[in-house]
């Protein structure tokens, strides 16, 4: 079963908490999801696989441990996604970006696809899901499976904030799927949105409504 991970540092706490109040601005708003997705990426790459290679120092000849080589992609649901994707960037700036697009019906709460980009060499990367908000789970759970359509295997989803319902449903749908986030709250409420939560990201981040 795919493990969830809650990160409880205090930087990432406190720049939750500053998003989570309805009076930061839009650009605060932005600022703090791009600093959070940063600090989120930090810990989902925990793992990334190391290889040891010799250097020389300004002293000596050393052997030291870099990443392997790895590809890495990061693949934004849009449209909120992008300021995340921006965050991760800082941290991995080789890294290829993909984007995305889908919205969730007002109606039906179901995923609805309207864009795809993505790298070529996608199927052979280690693959970051950037999803801020997991209310239902159902975009997430689209947009792995279109990845895993396109020959991905190594997918993790990284996101702000979760509920116990989009987490279980994830986990039902792709058990070999790891999630980050940086908190787990209540769930939805009647309009589909999440308690205490931080509002649609979206809006927060551009203004508008």
């Amino acid at each position: 079963m795919a493990q969830v991970h809650v990160m409880n540092h205090p930087l990432i706490v406190h720049k939750l908490s500053l998003m989570r109040d309805k009076y930061t601005g839009a650009k605060e708003f932005r600022e703090a999801v791009e600093e959070m997705s940063s600090l989120l990426c930090y810990e989902a790459t925990r793992d990334l696989p190391m290889k040891e290679v010799e250097i020389e120092t300004p002293i000596a000849q050393s052997k030291v441990k870099v990443i392997s080589g790895k590809k890495i992609a990061l693949v934004a649901i849009l449209r909120s996604g992008m300021e995340m994707a921006h965050g991760a960037l800082d941290l991995i700036p080789n890294a290829k970006i993909g984007h995305i697009g889908m919205y969730r019906d007002p109606d039906t709460m179901q995923p609805v696809e309207y864009y795809c980009k993505l790298p070529t060499d996608i199927a052979h990367s280690e693959v970051f899901v950037l999803d801020p908000m997991l209310e239902t789970g159902g975009t997430a759970i689209a947009a792995v499976q279109f990845l895993k359509n396109y020959g991905v295997q190594n997918i993790k989803i990284i996101s702000i904030l979760a509920v116990p319902d989009s987490i279980e449903a994830i986990q039902e749908s792709h058990p070999d799927v790891d999630i980050y986030c940086a908190a787990i709250d209540d769930g939805l409420n009647a309009e589909g949105y999440i308690v205490p939560g931080l509002g649609d990201a979206g809006n927060r981040m551009y203004g508008t409504k």
